[in-house]
């Protein structure tokens, strides 16, 4: 199996479209569709896992190629890196990682006995 990533997809596309889309070229044994986590809305790329060499003829066929009116970008998907910023801690005033300057939550702490 290989999983394949799908960019540049029209904001109007489903998980059907892009599994019809991809069946031309082989097996699809799964299409996920990425959304953003705050809203919900879809991001415009997603992953198709499908057999290799269906996956080999699928790149080539479909990477460049228009798809509702934008070019697909299309590759073997790279493992996921975590690329989210780390997490800050929290310092006496209760402000990540940041010492004087600005009123932020230290000002309205003192006025509530904090």
């Amino acid at each position: 199996m290989t999983r394949l990533y799908v960019g540049n997809l029209p904001f109007s596309a489903t998980e059907e479209d892009v599994r019809n889309l991809f069946a031309s070229y082989g097996t699809v044994n799964e299409v996920s569709l990425v959304n953003d986590r705050d809203t919900g809305r879809f991001r415009g790329f997603g992953f198709v896992e499908m057999d290799t060499q269906g996956a080999n003829a699928a790149i080539q066929a479909l990477d460049g190629a228009d798809f509702g009116g934008r070019d697909l970008k299309v590759n073997e998907a790279r493992p996921r890196e975590d690329n989210r910023a780390p997490r800050r801690s929290f310092d006496d005033y209760g402000r990540g990682g940041q010492r004087g300057g600005g009123y932020g939550r230290e000002r309205s702490n003192r006025r509530s006995g904090w």
